[in-house]
């Protein structure tokens, strides 16, 4: 079993990183080589503006390389409970949003002949719970009325057609929802940003930056760059970085098991029309077949970080999960077992500004694919005088009580969430 993520291990390699120093003078200077800096690269470049990415390990290494490969419409919080809390002129344009991220990922494949497997399933949320469904039922209603037409509520027997599995109560099925191959995606963006001039560096740690009266002199572990203005999309990373950010980002461990290839008598039994599939537990799971016939299968397994031990930990909990919902995959090989860090803030909305002279866009909650290339085209925008651009700008973002860039509290947290799973 092979402990690096499929997406990363089966996408070319990504060829047109800079070698030498990093040095010289840019317009601006992008921290993060995952989807949301190498789109703000890309529109930059395209307006004419002198980019450098710098990425301390490989592009799209992390996060944008690590996760489910979906790309779904919806915010990351039930509709009905932000409609409550924020509003609904501010829950509606919060959904448009992401249904705008959606679009603005199709775009760029299609602009930039991307060959990444692109399909628009759709995604359906499956009830773990009779509670659950009837709470989708609202939820479904309000969303059919307020924002989105094009979503339909499942029974328990038009799910079970959809997903062969006892496990759950009916589901949420909402159309406006796109699959892809993440990294062969995430190399074709960053091949259209060095075809546009962007300038990409890998290896290249972000050591601090200075302002002066020119902007800012940027330090990494390959050299020094002069750059007018900097913009942040480091995510989750725990790296170094200001502790501004990272006393508002609360990393959290998500892993990933990926099967050996399926038959597809098999696939066309459990998913009917090969939807990306997620569970309505807050420690719940999510769930699509690849481009290449292999179940991927994941969630948060652990209330940990990632690493080698978790991972391998996670891994063996999702196989259970996976067999426990599916029990026709009980002899079935798991192929690939990863982890990643899902960059969560503390009400699952994302964060994108500026503090302090840097502009900064990340805290996707686990609903990135999308909105990280949505946000690199906004941000390029915003770079270039238009801050109305963004329609995260008029959100507060307080410190995480407590948090102080390590997140001792995550295995609180975690049973917390298994307690509520189990009542609720």
């Amino acid at each position: 079993m092979r402990s690096e993520s499929y997406w990363l291990d089966t996408a070319a390699p990504f060829v047109g990183a800079q070698r030498a120093a990093v040095e010289g003078q840019v317009d601006v200077v992008i921290v993060g080589g995952g989807f949301t800096g190498l789109s703000a690269a890309r529109a930059l470049a395209m307006k004419g503006a002198s980019v450098a990415v710098l990425e301390a390990g490989r592009v799209i290494g992390e996060a944008s390389g690590r996760n489910g490969g979906q790309c779904n419409t919806g915010v990351a919080q039930d509709y009905a409970a932000l409609t409550a809390s924020l509003g609904a002129d501010q829950a509606r344009a919060y959904y448009k949003a992401y249904e705008s991220a959606v679009q603005s990922v199709v775009t760029v494949v299609e602009q930039e002949h991307i060959a990444c497997d692109l399909k628009r399933n759709g995604k359906l949320k499956l009830a773990a719970k009779a509670m659950h469904y009837d709470g989708m039922a609202r939820t479904c209603e309000l969303i059919r009325r307020e924002v989105d037409a094009d979503v339909e509520l499942l029974s328990a027997e038009q799910a079970r057609a959809e997903v062969d599995s006892a496990e759950f109560h009916g589901g949420l099925l909402q159309r406006n929802g796109v699959q892809m191959h993440v990294g062969r995606f995430g190399v074709g963006l960053a091949e259209a940003a060095v075809r546009y001039g962007a300038q990409v560096y890998q290896d290249a740690a972000v050591t601090g930056w200075k302002a002066n009266p020119a902007g800012f002199k940027v330090n990494t572990a390959r050299g020094s760059i002069q750059a007018r203005q900097i913009l942040l999309a480091t995510g989750a990373c725990q790296h170094g970085g200001p502790g501004w950010y990272r006393r508002r980002i609360v990393p959290v461990g998500s892993f990933v098991i990926a099967t050996e290839v399926l038959p597809q008598a098999l696939i066309d039994q459990l998913f009917a029309h090969q939807r990306s599939y997620v569970t309505s537990r807050l420690i719940g799971n999510y769930f699509r077949i690849t481009p290449d016939n292999r179940l991927l299968f994941g969630g948060r397994a652990r209330f940990a970080m990632s690493n080698s031990t978790s991972d391998a930990k996670s891994g063996k909990v999702l196989r259970s999960a996976m067999v426990q919902m599916f029990p026709a995959l009980a002899n079935v090989k798991v192929d690939y077992c990863w982890g990643g860090l899902v960059d969560m803030t503390s009400d699952r909305l994302p964060r994108a500004g500026e503090h302090d002279g840097v502009f900064y866009s990340m805290g996707y909650s686990g609903h990135g694919v999308q909105m990280s290339v949505h946000m690199g085209l906004v941000m390029a925008d915003v770079l270039d005088g238009n801050p109305a651009a963004n329609p995260w700008r008029e959100l507060d973002w307080p410190a995480v009580p407590g948090h102080f860039g390590t997140p001792w509290f995550l295995p609180l947290v975690g049973a917390y969430y298994r307690y509520q799973d189990s009542r609720h």
